[in-house]
């Protein structure tokens, strides 16, 4: 599971920036939920081979307990919980704070790993003036320029140091015999809860929870017509003697991590409610985290034709970038059509995994060009030669030739669909990566 970084501080002291640097991005905004006051903000990182979750949050007053300060502080004390460490960023230029100081009375008593960044720090690495925040308690102060993206990287390695990120790598996988880790994602309210205990009561199959980290993420092992799943729960379950009871608790951080961990996500959407910017920030995550994605539309037995038509157009604009991706409806709570999405889950799954040979590839490539030739880019002519698969889970199809750099994206879209008509791929996205090789000859073609 991909651990937690939440970076905290009073206002001002370069917390977003940071944020950008650790996620190479260029917005603090990567994934703004909405319906998070003042939004703690998330995205990806990665140091070497390691990935992790980065929250950046809003300048934090722990003793705050009025107006938006007080939602914000609530916010910030939210991210130290779901984190596995903290970054408490300081402005060396401004010294130590009374903030500073009420910020690390309140890290201390967390318990949680807190790494100290002084920012703003450039070119002072040796400067006595570090030594001024050893009196916060928190150990040693590293120097960093978020702005200038210095010390990031021995900051971040000390953040992560000590987690073991063997524990997944050592699992069985899917393909090994090893069970499905399906996710089960939504907003809060969108019947998650209900749709799980409904699994749990009619299969009769949970062999036992299995508390994972100190966020309490929790996984529910069961079996369903000979093929073992792995529940990875985002609705908050907990078991109270021999009764599995959910509790909707959402965490963003947890749907994330589930996300990440799974191999097929089920994307649960409320009729009554439609398409929220929500769902769509979730859709997103699940697409660019390339897993298999079912989507199921609950409680369709309460709204009329006309909703659902609304409902229908709403997931076709917003949802467009899923359209590979099986839509079923369903009442959980009356356990209506519940049997399609289980083969929609095994179909999925199936497609993610699915081998592909290079001469299949390459003929369906050479099919496809025949059909619809690439356009010429100026002096360029783009020349597709072989194809094969370079990974799976999602499926990824490597191509071969000369001058691929100018290959638009909606010829690459026209080979997907090729690809994906031939091999009956439903339910997991498709990557396509193009391999130039030099052609002496390009400039005379």
């Amino acid at each position: 599971m991909k651990p937690v970084i939440a970076v905290v501080g009073r206002p001002n002291v370069g917390k977003s920036t940071l944020f950008n640097r650790m996620t190479k991005s260029r917005d603090a905004i990567v994934a703004d939920f909405s319906g998070l006051t003042r939004d703690r903000h998330y995205g990806d990182g990665r140091s070497g081979e390691h990935e992790f979750i980065v929250v950046d949050t809003g300048g934090f007053e722990p003793d705050s307990t009025t107006g938006i300060v007080k939602e914000m502080a609530k916010q910030t004390r939210q991210a130290v919980a779901e984190a596995d460490a903290v970054i408490f960023v300081v402005d060396v230029r401004q010294g130590v704070s009374g903030q500073d100081h009420d910020i690390a009375r309140y890290l201390r008593v967390t318990g949680k790993k807190v790494v100290l960044a002084v920012n703003k720090a450039e070119g002072m690495s040796e400067s006595p003036m570090l030594a001024e925040f050893y009196e916060l308690g928190l150990g040693e102060p590293h120097p960093i320029s978020a702005a200038h993206g210095q010390g990031i990287r021995s900051l971040t390695d000390a953040a992560l140091a000590h987690f073991d990120f063997g524990d997944e790598e050592a699992e069985a996988t899917p393909e090994d015999g090893g069970p499905i880790k399906l996710a089960v994602a939504g907003r809060p309210n969108v019947g998650k809860s209900t749709l799980i205990n409904t699994w749990l009561g009619e299969e009769r199959l949970v062999a036992f929870d299995q508390p994972g980290t100190t966020r309490d993420a929790i996984t529910v092992p069961f079996e369903r017509n000979g093929q073992k799943f792995e529940l990875i729960d985002t609705a908050g379950l907990r078991r109270r003697g021999k009764v599995f009871e959910a509790i909707e608790k959402f965490s963003v951080v947890k749907t994330l991590q589930a996300i990440a961990q799974a191999n097929v996500v089920l994307l649960l959407l409320d009729a009554t409610q439609g398409v929220t910017d929500q769902d769509a920030h979730i859709a997103g995550y699940i697409l660019e985290s390339g897993r298999a994605v079912v989507i199921a539309i609950n409680k369709w037995d309460a709204v009329d034709e006309y909703q659902k038509e609304v409902l229908q157009r709403s997931i076709e604009q917003r949802l467009s970038f899923l359209k590979f991706a099986a839509l079923l409806h369903i009442s959980a709570i009356k356990r209506q059509g519940l049997g399609p999405v289980w083969k929609a889950i095994g179909d999925a799954h199936a497609s993610a995994i699915k081998k592909m040979s290079t001469p299949v590839l390459t003929r369906l490539l050479q099919e496809a060009v025949a059909h619809q030739a690439p356009k010429r880019a100026g002096a360029f002519r783009p020349k597709l030669r072989y194809a094969h698969q370079g990974g799976m889970n999602p499926p990824l199809i490597v191509i071969h030739g000369n001058s691929l750099d100018h290959i638009s994206d909606q010829y690459k879209r026209f080979l997907e669909a090729r690809f994906r008509e031939h091999f009956k791929l439903t339910g997991t996205p498709m990557r396509i990566e193009m391999r130039s090789s030099k052609n002496p000859f390009d400039d005379k073609d």
